[in-house]
């Protein structure tokens, strides 16, 4: 499987069905990607529109380097990467709307977390700091090798293999604070 490349050249050549196809299949781990960065879902929403909306306007090429989906999720990340240091100059959100953002962030969430343990995992998840969040998402939730999220993350083959082995004991060790049982 191409990872979408292959809708994206028919896209390219005209067809845009090619578009709606990348839309429809990456939409979603997108939104729940960035919204690890941003930490809003509405504005993961936001930003992930902003990645196609780029993919529609300015139609970037895909040199085949890494996968497609690597390649999405970099230029998505790079969005993100902007909009929050845009954002960091803005105020924050009142706390009474926050309730309204967490309960749609739930809605969104509840197709991929299902089960108690894959809700608790996310919730340690959840806690980690953010370099240990976004490799564990990116290699084990998205299934991105450690070469293509080192590339999505621009960071060496070294680093992500050293951040990738603290993140998992980072969250082992949040795991097994919270009483989690490892199954066998």
């Amino acid at each position: 499987m191409d990872n979408g490349a292959s809708s994206y050249r028919r896209f390219l050549g005209g067809d845009d069905t090619g578009i709606a196809e990348i839309v429809d299949t990456y939409k979603d781990g997108l939104i729940l990607y960035l919204n690890g960065y941003v930490k809003n879902i509405f504005v993961a929403e936001e930003l992930t529109e902003e990645t196609f909306f780029r993919l529609v306007v300015k139609k970037p090429k895909y040199t085949e380097k890494s996968s497609f989906k690597s390649w999405l999720y970099a230029i998505g990340r790079n969005i993100a990467v902007d909009d929050i240091r845009r954002r960091s100059k803005m105020p924050e959100i009142p706390i009474e709307d926050m309730e309204n953002y967490l309960c749609e962030e739930r809605g969104l969430e509840e197709p991929y977390i299902k089960e108690d343990s894959k809700r608790r995992v996310h919730k340690a998840l959840s806690q980690l700091a953010p370099d240990y969040r976004n490799i564990l998402w990116l290699v084990f939730f998205e299934g991105f090798t450690p070469k293509e999220a080192a590339r999505i993350l621009k960071k060496s083959d070294r680093q992500i293999k050293n951040l990738l082995y603290r993140a998992k004991q980072s969250l082992k060790n949040k795991l097994e604070q919270e009483g989690f049982i490892y199954e066998e």
